[in-house]
């Protein structure tokens, strides 16, 4: 029997990290509102979370301010540096994963926090850090979950970074004290100097030097010149609900198209759970990657028609399309999973729905300039074919995997929810608002059910429906029968992702979900 969610009537944060969720929690104590302490839980998962995130990568917003009355996006994802070019990859099949050559796109997360809490925030960016600061001077139980990222990912990590996560050698052991003396002096810088300490000062000018040391490309004046930007969400209608995504570059619009498709089957007669159910999700899943990877890039750098992509009657068309004997025959390409998913309602109306990454798990593996920073290597995924519409140019933004997502009833927010997990974040996205809205579970028991994700992972040749064991095996077995490459896992595995919820009933009640495969917490007040 799933537990069940955790329920408050002022405010609600959930998060992957229990610390980064009182962290949330802390600010919201302290008078601050739901910007002010996502930025807070933010800061914290960049400390406690290294695996999954940290200050030297990228992270979308989703911010509704009772205000202002409506849903605004933030793009914090970073360009690559003037000075990076197809060319130095010459004879490379592609961008190397790991290493100085991996990180060539600035980090953009630092920035969003002063974007966010100088628009919407009521406290100072110094009181949203203070938690972070804290985690990373004084220490933190080491999480089960990044030990088991360290003990599988650790050799990925080389210099300073591999003594910081790998101290003599090996990874501490769940529950020791982990202490970040390096990422709390830079967070400390960042509270006093705001985001300009980053960008424009020293930190910078530090990991610069340590990348030019390894053959990096980044420059001071490439971290001078990030801004991310303020932008209009992309939305859908689905069942009475406005569903929210963040714009291009990120691959939100992929959900919404999901959910066009699944617009035209009756769920009243497709049972929870069933062939059918997981069948369906996953053909009109394909039908909308398809479409995603052949137009996803930086929107400034090629033309990406939402306005066909989102239509109703397009999706009508590939609806029609999806046989229910037969799955469809389809290719994906493998992208990082490692992300953190996290989202704060408060009292006020204030509704934040938001991720980060470093993208693969520990990023590049590197953290330059005794900054205690673990660089992202976001920029790995942009592609080294000349025709490929997102092939690497510099100043540009790659395709992103990032996509917070907010269902909106009546113009205010309904449902925040989103997930780690690349690839399957539109997937574990759609198993969630489905089971929310046509089979009336509430968060935690939607987050609990059995997950699947479609798709090849690195190193796999093909293309599995990777999916957890606690599904009916007669289910399976159908799955296998109508041609899915079917690939059973642990009853509650980590490639499922790591799923939160925060859905908002009409009286003002709020419903916190956390996922049981991570280290996460829902508080509530």
């Amino acid at each position: 029997m799933s537990k069940q969610p955790i329920i408050g009537t002022q405010s609600m944060v959930v998060s992957p990290h229990h610390l980064a969720s009182a962290a949330g929690a802390r600010i919201l104590e302290r008078g601050g509102n739901a910007f002010d302490a996502a930025i807070a839980v933010s800061a914290a998962l960049a400390v406690v979370y290294p695996h999954m995130t940290g200050l030297g990568g990228d992270a979308f917003w989703l911010c509704y301010s009772a205000e202002e009355g409506r849903v605004r996006a933030y793009n914090g994802s970073g360009r690559s540096g003037r000075g990076v070019s197809l060319e130095q990859y010459s004879g490379e099949s592609e961008i190397p994963r790991r290493g100085a050559r991996a990180s060539i796109t600035v980090p953009g997360m630092a920035d969003s926090w002063e974007a966010v809490q100088s628009r919407y925030g009521r406290l100072s960016l110094a009181e949203a850090l203070e938690s972070a600061i804290g985690y990373a001077a004084e220490g933190f139980p080491m999480s089960p979950d990044q030990y088991r990222n360290t003990l599988r990912a650790g050799s990925a990590l080389s210099g300073e970074a591999a003594s910081i996560y790998l101290p003599g050698g090996s990874p501490l052991q769940p529950g020791e004290r982990f202490v970040q003396p390096e990422l709390a002096r830079s967070l400390s810088l960042l509270a006093e100097g705001g985001r300009d300490a980053l960008y424009c000062g020293e930190i910078a000018e530090r990991i610069c030097r340590g990348l030019v040391a390894s053959g990096g490309y980044l420059r001071p004046e490439d971290f001078a010149e990030h801004r991310g930007l303020w932008c209009e969400p992309v939305s859908t209608t689905y069942h009475g609900f406005t569903i929210y995504q963040a714009p291009p570059n990120s691959q939100g619009f992929a959900a919404l198209m999901t959910l066009n498709i699944l617009d035209h089957f009756d769920f009243g007669n497709i049972a929870h759970g069933s062939y059918a159910y997981y069948h369906l999700l996953a053909e009109a899943i394909k039908a909308s990657f398809r479409d995603r990877d052949a137009v996803l890039t930086d929107p400034e750098f090629a033309e990406i028609p939402l306005e066909v992509l989102l239509d109703k009657s397009y999706a009508a068309r590939l609806a029609a399309s999806i046989s229910f004997d037969k799955a469809a025959a389809s290719t994906s390409q493998p992208v990082g999973r490692d992300t953190a998913y996290a989202a704060v309602v408060d009292d006020e109306g204030n509704a934040v729905s938001f991720i980060q990454s470093l993208y693969f798990e520990f990023g590049a593996g590197i953290a330059p300039g005794g900054t205690g920073i673990l660089l992202q290597n976001r920029g790995s995924f942009f592609s080294l074919d000349p025709a490929a519409v997102n092939r690497l140019a510099p100043r540009k933004r790659t395709f992103h995997t990032l996509m917070p997502a907010l269902a909106a009833r009546n113009g205010k927010p309904a449902i925040l929810y989103g997930t780690q997990g690349g690839e399957g974040q539109p997937q574990t996205q759609t198993l969630l608002l489905t089971r929310l809205l046509h089979y009336g579970m509430n968060p935690q028991e939607a987050i609990d059910q059995p997950r699947f994700v479609w798709g090849r992972t690195w190193g796999e040749p093909t293309e599995a429906l990777t999916v957890e064991g606690r599904v009916d095996q007669e289910v399976l077995a159908a799955l296998a029968a109508a041609g899915h490459q079917v690939r059973k896992v642990a009853d509650y595995d980590g490639l499922a992702g790591h799923a939160h919820v925060i859905a908002i009933d009409e009286r003002g009640g709020f419903y916190g979900g956390t996922d049981p495969r991570c280290d996460g917490a829902a508080i509530g007040r």
